[in-house]
């Protein structure tokens, strides 16, 4: 590395972000970036470790060559830097935004000082090459004549999308919402990702001759057996969308929404109207419970208080997570720690308490005389190894309470993909209803169709995404050509 003792002479310095009482009043972008003299001292903290664990499977799916960008950030060669991550990722601009950084769990300096500040690293290369003029359209210079589509435009849809138009296909993306970008345009808040820049970026897409069509339902609007005849290869990438329930007495109540359909509404009707038009779902002047936590759950505290709600409850099944690292994840695994993200440090801000309670269990909802949920009974939990060794859940005697709840919302994860299209297929489906497409191949059932992301692995993280469709795209490349020009990485 270029300053071998940076690490040594400079402490980790995160993003800075906007004061939680000033940010709750819009749904703007928080993070204030430092200087330029700032985030190249971050870059120096990388240190000459010898074995990189933060670009391994342990740290980054996608294999970003994270040590070298982090030299071009230290000497302020910010063109190279931008070349050398576009090399493995195609979407910093996402990643650097909304990854929880896995890469910084896996970093060796992590192991007994502060990680280096890897994503936020990142995030800096690219917005400069956006405010530089380096992200332009580079269409491919010749054409295969094979036609491919893709079924679904979020992460692993643009991933392979991207990698296969660059590959010269002709790539059509199809999107049954009226915006292209899936989980990206209308899972995740304004306020972590802009959508003026997931359009963007889709627009140099376009430039380069992707073909995106939204609001089309591909297996209502237009059978997906169509689509395996009218073009050489297929891909689902339609994301593990069917959400989990909760059926406890009281589920039918009005007032009780999926949290995906609360943040979808909520970030359409904002791009639509700016919230004028009320077409959502609002917490103004509202008792919200959240029951599930992750960033989902976070995600729909954030949104319930930028409303207006009048307060905020999170409701988690499992116990508090530890404060550092446990036994079961030592470095460089992934832990599952306790943190404070936005959303309940905005709660914290503005009702004084930490929204979350642990190891809490929903029992009944109850609703008042029109029919709409006003409150929620729960029971207190103990999680116990049973004589297998395996945790058990115990209901506590006693710790028996009733919440007020005008507005619950369940953000308790995803099943897999809707049935539609591989039913349509007759696709075979693993244990988990997710389409069957082996890792390191990709290929369904069906020897023209093949599956990435989500749909494929379950629900995870959009860096898995993007690794898994430029993985699929050179399958995907490989199957209609013989050989794929494409790059080729896998843990």
């Amino acid at each position: 590395m270029g300053k071998p003792t940076g690490f040594l002479e400079y402490d980790r310095k995160t993003v800075i972000d906007r004061a939680p009482s000033e940010r709750i009043n819009d749904f703007n972008e928080f993070h204030i970036h430092l200087s330029e003299e700032e985030r190249k001292e971050q870059g120096a903290r990388c240190m000459d470790c010898g074995v990189p664990f933060c670009h391994s499977s342990y740290g980054c799916p996608i294999h970003n060559l994270i040590p070298e960008w982090n030299d071009f950030v230290y000497r302020g060669r910010w063109e190279d830097a931008f070349y050398r991550l576009r090399y493995t990722n195609n979407f910093p601009e996402f990643t650097g935004r909304v990854c929880p950084a896995p890469c910084e769990y896996a970093c060796v300096l992590g192991i007994n000082e502060p990680a280096v500040t890897i994503k936020d690293n990142e995030c800096t290369i690219i917005d400069k090459a956006w405010e530089s003029g380096l992200m332009v359209p580079r269409p491919p210079q010749s054409r295969t004549g094979k036609k491919i589509a893709v079924v679904g435009s979020g992460p692993a849809g643009l991933a392979a999308a991207d990698q296969l138009n660059q590959a010269g296909h002709e790539v059509t993306v199809y999107e049954r919402d009226d915006r292209p970008g899936g989980l990206l345009m209308y899972g995740i808040p304004n306020m972590k990702l802009d959508k003026e820049l997931v359009l963007k970026r889709i627009s140099i897409m376009e430039q380069e001759g992707v073909k995106f069509i939204t609001s089309t339902h591909i297996g209502k609007d237009i059978p997906l057996s169509q689509l395996v005849e009218e073009f050489d290869a297929v891909l689902l990438a339609c994301g593990a969308t069917k959400p989990r329930d909760l059926p406890v007495p009281g589920r039918d109540l009005k007032g009780i929404h999926f949290a995906m359909d609360f943040l979808k509404a909520n970030t359409k009707s904002l791009l639509d109207s700016r919230l004028e038009d009320k077409n959502y779902i609002s917490a103004e002047g509202k008792h919200v419970v959240v029951i599930g936590g992750g960033d989902t759950g976070n995600d729909c505290i954030g949104t319930s208080i930028r409303h207006g709600c009048v307060s905020v409850t999170n409701f988690e099944l499992l116990p508090k997570p530890p404060e550092d690292r446990f036994e079961a994840a030592p470095w460089p695994l992934y832990p599952r720690m306790f943190k404070v993200d936005y959303g309940h440090a905005e709660a914290i801000e503005k009702f004084g308490k930490d929204p979350r309670e642990f190891s809490i269990l929903t029992k009944e909802f109850i609703g008042d005389e029109n029919g709409h949920v006003k409150a929620i009974k729960t029971v207190r939990v103990e999680w116990k190894k049973n004589s297998e060794g395996r945790f058990v859940m115990e209901e506590l005697p006693g710790t028996e309470e009733e919440w007020k709840a005008d507005l619950v919302l369940l953000a308790l994860g995803f099943l897999g993909p809707e049935d539609t299209l591989p039913e349509e297929l007759g696709l075979e489906r693993d244990a988990r209803s997710n389409i069957s497409a082996p890792y390191g191949r990709f290929t369904t059932s069906n020897p023209k169709v093949f599956a990435a992301g989500d749909a494929r692995r379950g629900q995870s993280l959009v860096v898995w995404a993007i690794h898994e469709g430029r993985e699929a795209a050179y399958e995907i490349d490989t199957y209609l050509m013989g050989e794929s020009v494409l790059p080729k990485m896998r843990p």
